[in-house]
């Protein structure tokens, strides 16, 4: 017996590896596969182009795909050393690599933080004095997005933040800051009205608000219906935008305004939620609107998130989902929610699945007459860039790139990021239909950081290239091209600024043409485009 238990221990360490093993491979044969939810994206949208007679735009070549996938996944365009890097890349799954290390990256973080802020707290842009206390949410969303928190947990997790505590003082630095979710309360005013329609909106698909005064004869929504689902706000109070946020529990029920009715909380599926002494009013809700079987929360999310990458969603608008505003593609809509909440609201899983299909990689370039349609996703759609995807490419651009440091940071070299980002403020929120204003073209045309970035003594990327004796003027002008559109030019292109460059320009100084060109570049409307 003691010569026969000398092996029990190396056996028990080979069983439970073999286990072990076993079990990652179950889990690998389990886990959802974004690239078949992919194909089955491409299957939907082509039977809708075979019953509309419809054909589709080429595959969009590795310039455009590089630069589109760069600025939808870490919200910039790629630097020269990661185009040039990519374009000589022979492997064949380069585009999928390419996707799997930027969801991995810095970037990404950095980019659907701003994302999250801007739907979830757009009052921002109006209120100067919510700033301070949006810095806690940001050290959270961001928190929750470098581990990739489920979606469902991560929408509970706002839901239900713990009030009745005071925010910290402005003396705080940014980087001790509480990261939580509270601003989203606050920039509410904790009103159970506001606090409704901005729910109902993000999390539901649905302008709950239309019913908030009154009935509309033809709405599906009532009067009633709004405020006992504002009812699970009930409890909140705060004394300012930025003051302190206490809720009473016992509180539960609201009084329709220039009504006697009072209401209570009620879901919007008309069931009534079960009395709980322990649970907020808030969980209840939290638990209702993140439940797999909720008709309307995965099919809300995954709209926004097609919306987010093709400027339009399979609803338009995204928070429009009712009856008579049905989806183009139903079957893919249904589907894909299907598939998120199979995945566990697996945000990366679901951004793999969108941006690796063929329809998220068509060109941009319109062949056919056909094409016209957005919704019939024939072609990819032109995107204005949002103000911080402006800001950071610039900085990319220039050669002030920063991306593992927070996205407020202050770059002192070419002035105030903030001050940037409030020039290109207040484009249309319909990214398909962005115009840019006067003041936007003057920012850029005579603006500060492009007189830094194009100046022969301020701009890094500049200085790199004209130093370079290894460049000659073809290979300098397509290196800018690289830099700011990140593409090489065209033959023609090419041609005209080499010539220009060789010319001396207006000021007879090669150096300063090429600055010129530099300046072109970034000016351009192409640059202001997601394409």
């Amino acid at each position: 017996m003691p010569q026969r238990c000398r092996y029990l221990p190396g056996i028990a360490v080979w069983i439970t590896a073999a286990l072990w093993l076993w079990a990652g491979f179950a889990e690998a044969q389990t886990a959802p596969d974004a690239t078949e939810l992919a194909r089955r994206i491409d299957r939907h949208i082509e039977a809708a182009w075979q019953a509309a007679g419809v054909k589709p735009a080429d595959l969009a070549d590795d310039a455009e795909f590089l630069r589109r996938i760069y600025l939808d996944l870490a919200g910039r365009i790629p630097t020269v050393s990661e185009v040039r890097q990519f374009f000589d890349d022979p492997d064949p799954d380069k585009r999928r690599r390419v996707v799997d290390r930027l969801l991995a990256s810095p970037g990404y973080v950095n980019h659907f933080a701003n994302v999250f802020r801007s739907a979830w707290l757009p009052e921002l842009d109006n209120a100067a004095e919510l700033a301070f206390t949006a810095q806690g949410f940001d050290a959270w969303i961001r928190s929750r997005l470098a581990e990739n928190t489920p979606y469902d947990r991560l929408v509970r997790e706002l839901l239900t933040v713990s009030a009745n505590s005071r925010r910290p003082p402005v003396a705080v630095p940014p980087n001790r800051m509480e990261a939580t979710p509270i601003a989203f309360f606050t920039s509410k005013e904790a009103k159970p009205e506001n606090l409704a329609a901005a729910t109902a909106r993000m999390f539901l698909g649905i302008r709950l608000e239309c019913a908030q005064c009154h009935n509309h004869p033809t709405a599906q929504w009532k009067q009633e219906q709004f405020w006992s689902y504002a009812a699970f706000f009930a409890g909140l109070q705060t004394s300012g935008p930025v003051g302190e946020l206490r809720e009473l529990p016992g509180r539960r029920e609201l009084v329709i305004p220039n009504t006697q009715l009072l209401v209570g909380p009620v879901f919007l599926d008309g069931r009534q939620p079960e009395e709980n002494g322990r649970a907020s009013t808030r969980q209840l809700l939290a638990d209702w609107i993140t439940a797999r079987d909720n008709p309307f929360f995965a099919k809300a999310t995954v709209n926004r998130f097609w919306e987010q990458f093709f400027g339009i969603g399979l609803v338009d608008p995204v928070d429009d989902m009712e009856p008579d505003n049905p989806p183009s593609h139903p079957e893919l809509l249904g589907e894909l929610a299907t598939a998120f909440a199979a995945s566990g609201f697996d945000l990366k899983f679901l951004i793999r699945a969108i941006v690796l299909s063929q329809t998220y990689q068509r060109s941009s370039v319109q062949t056919d007459t056909s094409q016209d349609d957005p919704r019939l996703f024939a072609r990819m759609a032109l995107k204005g860039l949002t103000p911080e995807q402006i800001v950071d490419s610039l900085f990319v651009a220039v050669g002030a790139q920063a991306e593992r440091e927070p996205q407020n940071v202050i770059t002192a070299r070419f002035g105030d990021r903030n001050e940037l980002l409030a020039r290109f403020r207040g484009s249309s929120a319909r990214r398909i239909e962005t115009q840019t204003s006067i003041l936007q073209a003057l920012a850029l045309m005579n603006g500060r950081f492009i007189s830094e970035a194009t100046d022969l003594e301020k701009s890094r990327t500049l200085a790199a290239v004209v130093d370079a004796p290894f460049l000659d003027n073809r290979e300098k002008v397509e290196t800018l091209f690289l830099a700011a559109l990140s593409r090489k030019p065209t033959a023609e292109e090419s041609k005209r600024f080499v010539e220009y460059v060789q010319s001396g320009g207006a000021s007879g100084d090669s150096a300063k043409a090429l600055a010129d060109v530099f300046w072109v570049l970034l000016n351009s409307g192409e640059f202001l485009l997601n394409h």
